[in-house]
């Protein structure tokens, strides 16, 4: 499904991935296959990050999510191995632990006002 935004909410050992636009809402759980806890090697996250880029195709915006540094983690690692992926992420915000439902939620209303501004460059 192409869609137009995404929002990710991410820790060490899952993601949920959203994908939405006015109409449908595709959802994906993508979960870690490392059994490491997260301050091992950095290779470690190599294959989940991996993961989330692959299940990112086809989104325009990507918002990222997360209670941790993982968000953080992620994004570098897109900007060294997925520039593509990378150059679709619009931010970085923390947050707890949301349902779907209210991830959905906050990325629409996020969305609705970075929409806003991109679409008024005198707003920035």
């Amino acid at each position: 499904m192409a869609t137009f935004h995404s929002v990710v909410w991410l820790d060490h050992s899952e993601a949920h991935v959203l994908m939405f636009d006015r109409e449908h809402l595709e959802a994906q759980r993508v979960k870690s296959r490392s059994h490491h806890k997260p301050q091992n090697k950095a290779g470690d996250t190599a294959p989940f990050f991996d993961d989330i880029a692959k299940a990112l195709e086809g989104s325009h915006e990507v918002l990222l999510t997360g209670p941790g540094l993982a968000r953080n983690q992620f994004r570098e690692w897109c900007q060294a191995h997925r520039p593509k992926t990378a150059a679709l992420v619009v931010d970085s915000i923390s947050t707890d632990h949301p349902t779907d439902a209210q991830l959905v939620a906050l990325a629409k209303q996020y969305f609705k006002k970075y929409d806003r501004l991109a679409a008024d460059p005198s707003q920035v």
